[in-house]
């Protein structure tokens, strides 16, 4: 039991702790706005994570996320313009987690099935994702509806109606509570998932296809369902997303949308959940005070320093970090603490 403890301590595991209690206590030390802003960024974590579970676990480097999350907003917000019962929107929130995972499904059944993989797969994705903008930015003729809701071109949709539970509305803290119960059911399903079988098959996968398909792994079909399984979590960011803003617009599914997940989860550490939960608050809380200082060049030079640091970190800002700690602290206390328990038997 206390080996267990031992070899729990470290550095990534202290710092979960560490930002849960933050979340935690968050909205006590702030303000509604702030917490309704962080309520923000933790919805851009959940879409972080979805990419973090197939790229860093799974070795899927994929552009398609920011389609997954605008196709759960659109259909949750195109639900309720055609069923106007708030009591509903829980079944709307589903219906856009479930088209999220059917259309990824869709998309991943013909990509690994049919043999594309590696960076085929990161250019067929993008393809998706600027052909599915492309049509949203044209639908503005009162032609292009679906029911009730028109789909208003560049405009979007507008005045959707927020997540509801029986009477009460899912707003403000509320949908803080809810997105952060979310992160930590997504960031524990993951943890844990590392020490199954099927954390080691797709280790196996990520590591080397071809050896895994020799053990016997059908590594189409799981590649397939795991890509399917972060659509739905990409698709319940947008819905949240939609709820929390009241709309929903094509740009919200762009390249610079698309783009956003693959920085955070690149430069955390795209192997690390923490890492990736870590850096995508730090991101967001340093892109909005870059943007709100004025400054025309605020968001080039951070995009920059992006840039250099997934070129000489591979491994993540974040999660180097942790190695380091791990190794030049954590570590030699663990072995310190060992060889004084030795000397004292």
């Amino acid at each position: 039991m206390k080996t267990k403890f031992k070899d729990a301590i470290t550095t990534e595991n202290i710092c979960a702790v560490l930002v849960l209690v933050f979340f935690i206590a968050y909205p006590i030390i702030s303000s509604a706005y702030q917490t309704l802003n962080m309520a923000n960024f933790l919805i851009t974590v959940i879409l972080a994570l979805s990419l973090a579970l197939i790229w860093g676990y799974t070795g899927i480097f994929s552009y398609a996320q920011a389609a997954f999350y605008g196709i759960g907003g659109y259909t949750y917000a195109i639900l309720c313009k055609n069923f106007t019962d708030p009591a509903l929107t829980p079944l709307f929130l589903i219906g856009g987690v479930v088209m999220g995972f059917l259309v990824a499904l869709f998309l991943g059944y013909f990509m690994f099935y049919g043999g594309v993989n590696d960076v085929f797969v990161a250019l067929v994705t993008m393809c998706f994702t600027l052909v599915l903008e492309t049509f949203l930015a044209q639908t503005a003729g009162s032609e292009w509806h679906i029911g009730a809701a028109q789909l208003g071109g560049f405009n979007g949709i507008n005045a959707v109606t927020p997540l509801t539970i029986g009477t009460f509305p899912v707003k403000n803290l509320a949908l803080y509570i809810l997105a952060l119960l979310l992160i930590i059911g997504i960031y524990l399903a993951m943890r844990i998932m590392e020490k199954r079988n099927l954390g080691y098959c797709l280790l196996s996968i990520r590591e080397n296809r071809t050896r895994s398909e020799m053990f016997g792994y059908n590594t189409a079909f799981v590649q397939m369902m795991i890509f399917a399984v972060s659509g739905a979590i990409a698709g319940l960011s947008g819905v949240l997303y939609t709820s929390w803003g009241g709309y929903i617009v094509p740009s919200a599914v762009g390249m610079t949308q698309a783009t956003m997940p693959v920085v955070l989860v690149a430069a955390g550490g795209r192997k690390n959940p923490t890492a990736v939960v870590i850096f995508t608050l730090f991101y967001l809380s340093l892109s909005q005070k870059l943007a709100a200082s004025g400054s025309q060049y605020s968001l080039v030079l951070l995009g920059l320093i992006l840039l250099l640091v997934v070129l000489f970190v591979p491994k993540g800002i974040i999660h180097s970090l942790f190695e380091i700690i791990d190794r030049k602290v954590v570590l030699p206390l663990k072995n310190g603490k060992a060889q004084a328990g030795g000397a004292a038997e």
